[in-house]
């Protein structure tokens, strides 16, 4: 099934009408018509919205269902790439209809601020292969490099940043998945 098959179906699921879901993500009826014919493509962030507004992780809209095996080779990772930020999402796990998502995260270095705030509540392990990640948990700033590692609930988070000159790769594992 293709994406915007998907995001029909899920919306008929849900009882919504079109205008309804245009008026939840602040996009036009007529572009998310283009978007369920598939013959537009949504960006990161509006695929996004979309999906919060739908009740379901990003990745839903990308997988197909069902998914048996346990392994993920690496030349079929679904990759997500935002334009607008450089930031390239990978998923490491074979589904979303489990309890948790494992995911590769890369960003260039800028100082930006990448942290989404999250409509539900989760918990998340970060693993750093490469490059310097600044992570705001609270009121506390902590600098992680590679082989460093986070844990925390979502609630805590308030910024991460990939600083200084390298990369960014980081490994993030997420229960319920979000993505």
């Amino acid at each position: 099934m293709r994406l915007g098959e998907r995001i029909r179906a899920r919306r008929k699921e849900l009882d919504l009408s079109l205008r309804e879901l245009a008026d939840a993500v602040g996009l036009t009826s007529s572009f998310l018509s283009l978007i369920e014919r598939d013959q537009s493509s949504p960006s990161i962030e509006s695929l996004r919205k979309i999906s919060d507004a739908l009740e379901v992780p990003v990745f839903y809209f990308l997988l197909e269902p069902y998914n048996r095996s346990p392994i993920v080779r690496h030349n079929q990772q679904l990759t997500l790439t935002d334009e607008s930020s450089n930031h390239v999402y990978k998923l490491l796990s074979p589904s979303l209809y489990h309890k948790m998502e494992a995911l590769l995260f890369e960003q260039e270095p800028n100082g930006e601020n990448f942290a989404t705030p999250l409509k539900q509540y989760t918990e998340e392990f970060l693993y750093v292969l490469q490059g310097t990640l600044e992570i705001q948990l609270g009121d506390e700033v902590y600098v992680l490099e590679k082989g460093d590692s986070a844990y925390f609930d979502s609630p805590m988070l308030r910024r991460m940043a990939a600083v200084g000159e390298e990369l960014l790769r980081v490994i993030a594992v997420i229960t319920p998945p979000i993505l």
